[in-house]
């Protein structure tokens, strides 16, 4: 029975009842472990496809050890970002941060961009910090990377900040989720979700930052 409502919510959250309405690119993530699968499309166009055969397996793992309360109450939102984060469904609990990137989800990349018709990576991660975490932060990858408290990879938390050198220096950013998942404004994927482990991020990394509650609003 427990599966069977899991069935259900799957159907109704993977039906594009709970997705953004508009087409949302492939997630950039590889399969990292065999509980949960994540297909990319071929053209990087649409949402994540995963299978009920893999949800199931979810559900159980949820619902081990919880007589089923979690993945009872948890919302579509909740569901979903379980599933792309590879966590349980209990442990996604801040749907602020989650309905944050709901809302940027598929904006296009634009040097520059602020808002729904283009943002880049800085403009994004200092969104998603002012509007979750009431946190104000500069306005470019470098000063962000600058006001920061280094943080290693290992010691990573939600809402860290993650900077790369993807060619000039300190020169991406994104947001970290968990799991070595982040979020970031991605230049030729728009707003989307990586993974750390990924080969590309792996040597592109710098480090983990993490922005005090005294951060300073400065514009370069």
């Amino acid at each position: 029975m427990k599966n069977l409502f899991f069935v259900s919510a799957a159907i109704s959250v993977f039906s594009g009842t709970s997705l953004t309405a508009k087409a949302q690119p492939s997630v950039n993530i590889e399969r990292l472990t065999s509980s949960v699968q994540v297909e990319k499309s071929a053209n990087s166009v649409g949402g994540p496809e995963i299978n009920l055969t893999t949800a199931s397996r979810v559900a159980d793992r949820s619902i081990s050890g919880n007589e089923g309360t979690a993945i009872e109450k948890c919302s579509a939102l909740q569901f979903k970002y379980a599933l792309l984060l590879d966590m349980d469904v209990e442990a996604v609990t801040n749907e602020v941060l989650y309905n944050e990137i709901e809302k940027w989800w598929a904006t296009r990349y634009r040097y520059g961009g602020t808002n729904g018709k283009g943002i880049d990576c800085s403009a994004y991660t200092g969104a998603l910090l002012s509007d979750v975490y009431g946190l104000n932060v500069s306005r470019t990858a470098r000063a962000q990377f600058a006001e920061s408290e280094k943080i290693e990879k290992e010691d990573l938390q939600e809402g860290d900040l993650v900077f790369f050198n993807t060619g000039r220096g300190v020169s991406h950013v994104g947001l970290y989720l968990g799991n070595g998942y982040f979020t970031h404004a991605g230049s030729s994927t728009g707003v989307t979700i990586s993974n750390l482990d990924e080969t590309y991020w792996q040597r592109k990394f710098l480090r983990g930052g993490r922005i005090a509650s005294t951060a300073s609003c400065q514009t370069e």
